[in-house]
């Protein structure tokens, strides 16, 4: 049996129905009018000045928030204009918002701009909008919008209130730094590979340095490290996984390396759920018996990552749980496998990383566990039990310190 015939080549499935599609849209320098003068109609119109927008508002009552917005906005201009809307005022709109008590003055709105071709959202109708605004997560230019489709609204603050509390500030700087920086590394002369190495390395110090200031210096050293990997970064590479029973126990070096990819191969005891944290692009290739719940031949699999390899590919190698459990270490390919020297070859050990699990609890309560569990302690480890010594839990607690003291709940 040939190589390429033990494998299966695994395709994404179709993304699932979704209520609303998430987009963000490029409102700087645009109009967009405002219907209403209450106090939700000045918080959307805030939201639109935040976002560049030219903002009219129209109304024949003007709220004291409105008034105070106008002469101070955050971002693009508002202009009070204290009269009812009417039909010609959506012309060269972007967009419509409108704030209306009355049911029936609701309805002539959105048919109004759906008539002028202008997507229209009436604040608290969902029956009348064209989009929705969500929940909001500000580290910008890092945005994040969280939406229910109108069901639950205060389920989606709840939400950003986690997202909140999850995400420094400082992230904000480095997202900056990354759009001030983009134009700087393709006039690098880095090669494609060297570039999105950078990249790599930048999320994983922003990640690490979110409360320091971006500097010039950060730059300097990220373009020093992608250039002293040289040609290596050129050639193909293998990282070895081994996988366990809960994907929520995948090691943060784990889940790097499935985001990185190119070729993910797997075995049939790896669940498909553990595959959701690869890149979409990424090819999937099953081997071995996965109908009898083997892991297949290896000397087979070597060939196969040697070969891809030996084409410039990352690729990544997951073993399923009961064979990891099994293995104690990673042993040398049979003399007649290709060698898998010639390549980088990294192993994930679940046991040896410190694994950063967020449960996806009821309330959405995020629970950071630090685990460190010894071999002999593989099989609880596997089975998702949560047995962490004391200096893992107390290191878990003091980064999730500031999280208490805003009333998140981590146990």
């Amino acid at each position: 049996m040939s190589v390429h015939s033990a494998s299966a080549e695994i395709h994404p499935g179709r993304m699932a129905p979704i209520a609303r599609l998430p987009i963000f849209l490029a409102l700087d320098g645009k109009r967009v009018l405002v219907a209403g003068g209450s106090a939700a109609a000045a918080w959307k119109a805030e939201l639109l000045s935040a976002a560049g927008a030219h903002v009219d508002v129209y109304a024949d009552e003007i709220s004291e928030e409105l008034h105070a917005l106008a002469a101070a906005p955050p971002r693009g201009a508002i202009v009070l204009h204290r009269r009812a809307w009417i039909a010609g005022d959506l012309k060269c709109a972007a967009i419509a918002v409108g704030a209306f008590v009355d049911e029936a003055e609701a309805a002539r709105f959105a048919e109004a701009a759906r008539t002028a071709g202008v997507p229209v959202n009436v604040i608290d109708r969902p029956e009348f909008c064209d989009f929705t605004f969500g929940a909001i997560v500000n580290r910008s230019p890092l945005v994040i919008g969280i939406s229910t489709d109108g069901a639950a609204p205060v389920f989606a603050q709840a939400i950003r209130a986690k997202l909140e509390m999850l995400l420094p500030k400082g992230f904000a700087a480095w997202a900056a730094a990354a759009q001030n920086w983009r134009s700087a590394v393709r006039a690098s002369g880095l090669t494609f590979a060297a570039r999105c190495a950078f990249w790599r390395l930048f999320a994983m110090h922003a990640v690490t340095h979110a409360e320091s200031e971006p500097t010039a210096a950060d730059f300097g050293r990220l373009i020093a490290a992608v250039r002293g990997e040289g040609r290596a970064l050129e050639n193909g590479s293998i990282t070895v996984v081994d996988v366990p029973a809960d994907p929520d126990l995948l090691t943060v070096r784990a889940v790097r390396a499935l985001q990185t990819a190119d070729v993910i191969v797997f075995d049939g005891l790896v669940s498909r759920e553990v595959l959701d944290f690869a890149r979409r692009e990424a090819r999937k290739l099953m081997v071995g018996e996965a109908d009898f719940g083997t892991s297949g031949d290896e000397n087979e699999t070597d060939t196969l990552m040697a070969a891809l390899a030996a084409q410039g590919r990352h690729v990544v190698r997951l073993r399923g749980c009961d064979q990891a459990a099994s293995a104690t270490r990673p042993t040398a390919a049979p003399s007649r496998a290709p060698s898998l020297q010639n390549h980088r070859q990294t192993v994930a050990w679940p046991d040896r990383d410190q694994a950063l699990r967020l449960d996806r609890m009821a309330g959405f309560e995020a629970q950071a566990i630090a685990l460190r569990d010894r071999c002999q302690d593989q099989d609880s480890f596997l089975h998702g039990e949560r047995r962490a010594d004391a200096d893992a839990r107390a290191g878990a607690e003091r980064q999730v310190g500031e999280a208490r003291s805003r009333r998140g709940t981590f146990r």
